[in-house]
């Protein structure tokens, strides 16, 4: 069932949605060659404790850890562990938050140091499918038109959409109906209503889109090796177009 949020409430979930922002913009800046992603983790855990929210992912079907970081060939769902970052890597990290009752969630990929242009194209094409999303998450609209609009911009641009994890909705849930392909076909699905709030969020894989999970039942990594990126954020749909609640 999918679930309207009032305007008071979307004004509510501004609140965690501001925080995850804020937390990944201190995140990007800590990425370097040499830096653990417990380090990573470990800051996001703080900076949430300082700002009065829980964070999201810990303990959540027994998540281990605050932070999603996902090196490299990992899709989603990577585990922080001391192992440091090297110059020429990307890292996906997601985040998210409780506060009063209302999640907020986003997930960026950044790169580490001096990366190859192949894995700045990646990142680059992935974060603008996200936006592609974003514009058709208009009110009318259908759930495909979004999913459409990034397998469309990726595909064309060489590279696969991964169909084994999608999109969701948000609210007082972590995830909640609609879910979210990023993959379909324009004018199909539900039709989008002010109220919806949406976490849109493309995985974009630089080879095949097959994906398999490791053994500790969490990490997501494509099935060639090649690289993997991520981009996330929760936008409110509104009379007047969709609003990015992540957004700083």
């Amino acid at each position: 069932m999918i679930i309207l949020k009032s305007r008071d409430e979307i004004d509510r979930m501004r609140v965690p949605c501001r925080i995850v922002a804020e937390i990944l913009y201190g995140l990007r800046a800590l990425v370097k060659p040499g830096v653990t992603t417990f380090e990573l983790d470990l800051f996001a855990a703080n900076e949430a404790r300082k700002r009065g929210a829980k964070c999201a992912f810990r303990g959540y079907h027994n998540y281990p850890s605050s932070l999603c970081c996902s090196p490299n060939e990992q899709v989603v769902h990577g585990i922080p562990n001391k192992s440091a970052l090297k110059s020429g890597d990307i890292i996906s990290m997601d985040f998210g938050v409780l506060v009063d009752g209302y999640y907020g969630d986003s997930a960026i990929t950044v790169p580490v140091g001096e990366i190859s242009a192949a894995a700045n194209m990646l990142i680059t094409v992935t974060e603008e499918s996200l936006y592609a999303a974003i514009d058709a998450a208009q009110s009318g609209n259908r759930l495909g038109d979004v999913s459409f609009a990034v397998q469309s911009y990726v595909e064309n641009r060489g590279f696969s959409v991964v169909r084994d994890f999608v999109g969701h909705g948000i609210g007082k849930s972590l995830h909640e109906d609609p879910q979210i392909p990023n993959y379909g076909l324009p004018s199909k699905g539900v039709k989008l209503k002010p109220g919806m709030v949406l976490a849109i969020e493309p995985m974009i894989n630089e080879k095949s889109h097959e994906v398999r999970v490791l053994d500790d039942n969490w990490t997501v990594v494509t099935c060639d090796g090649g690289l993997s990126a991520h981009f996330e954020h929760t936008v409110a749909i509104t009379e007047h177009g969709p609003e990015i609640l992540t957004r700083i």
